[in-house]
């Protein structure tokens, strides 16, 4: 069996799981109650709700001009997944029937936020993608010319202002909340334990952290060269010296074993670790997202 062949199956099933998990969170808790999402979903949930038009005809219409950007900008493989995965979820939403789980407003306003999460972080790592708006994020992540974060914010902020007018301000606060958990389910999917975390390391025996790193550890490091001074040693006669500072990308599960590694070099090395985002190149486990 080809790895091509692999790829294509794995990318088939994760953006079917990511429909049908979508499909339960939005027809099984939110639907039933009016509680909405952010985004492209969240637009065509609000029509729905006011005009009655179908939700499954607006998610595919009002998507239509976001897979026609991620044509024209992304890619046309890219284009060809997202516009299989928005059509299967609207198929899926007029077809298939989905029991409605619970009336509990604080747990359809959970539950309903992670499974819709859990949908659009498996189409994602699939290739595809289920709401336009992350078409429209990453389009600007490329262009790098705003702040998607401020963009997307920005964007479901004036979504949830007009909920607040149309189904009444508790509606729209349990949307929030929602949103919110959908937000950090799609985040653990896309990124999750392989998210990736710079660190850095600083100590008086970096030629042995240095080698200990690449033995035992097997990852590659760089090397930045920096002056340290510590207060009450002598910085006043000239206590300023040279220094290597060790920095390497790892992921959260390597985290501890870096550190560990180094301990058993330098017990009072000064380690810190930053999130990393957008990483490219080098020797970094790739993880399998859009094409």
């Amino acid at each position: 069996m080809s790895s091509v062949f692999k790829e294509n199956t794995s990318s088939v099933l994760l953006i079917v799981s990511g429909i049908f998990s979508a499909s339960f969170g939005l027809k099984g808790f939110l639907i039933p109650n009016e509680f909405i999402d952010g985004g492209v979903t969240g637009i065509s949930m609000l029509l729905s709700f006011t005009t009655n038009a179908p939700l499954s005809f607006l998610i595919f219409f009002i998507n239509l001009p976001f897979i026609i950007l991620g044509y024209n900008q992304i890619s046309r493989t890219f284009a060809i997944k997202a516009f299989a995965a928005i059509a299967g979820l609207s198929v899926v939403l007029a077809a298939v029937p989905f029991p409605v789980i619970t009336h509990d407003k604080l747990l359809i306003a959970i539950f309903g936020g992670i499974f819709l999460g859990a949908g659009v972080g498996l189409s994602m790592r699939g290739g595809g993608v289920l709401d336009g708006t992350e078409i429209l994020a990453l389009y600007i992540w490329r262009k790098k010319e705003i702040s998607v974060g401020n963009m997307v914010l920005a964007f479901n902020v004036a979504i949830f202002a007009c909920a607040a007018l149309i189904l009444g301000i508790e509606a729209a606060l349990y949307s929030i909340l929602t949103y919110l958990a959908a937000s950090r389910t799609i985040d653990y999917l896309v990124e999750g334990i392989e998210e990736y975390i710079g660190v850095t390391i600083i100590s008086e025996k970096s030629s042995r952290v240095k080698r200990i790193l690449m033995t035992r550890f097997g990852r590659g490091i760089t090397i930045y060269k920096g002056k340290k001074s510590m207060i009450g040693k002598g910085a006043e006669v000239g206590g300023i010296a040279d220094t290597d500072i060790i920095f390497t990308i790892v992921t959260k599960l390597e985290i501890s074993k870096v550190k560990k590694l180094v301990n058993e070099v330098d017990e009072n090395a000064f380690i810190y670790c930053t999130p990393v985002s957008h990483t490219k190149g080098g020797v970094l486990k790739r993880r399998p997202l859009h094409d």
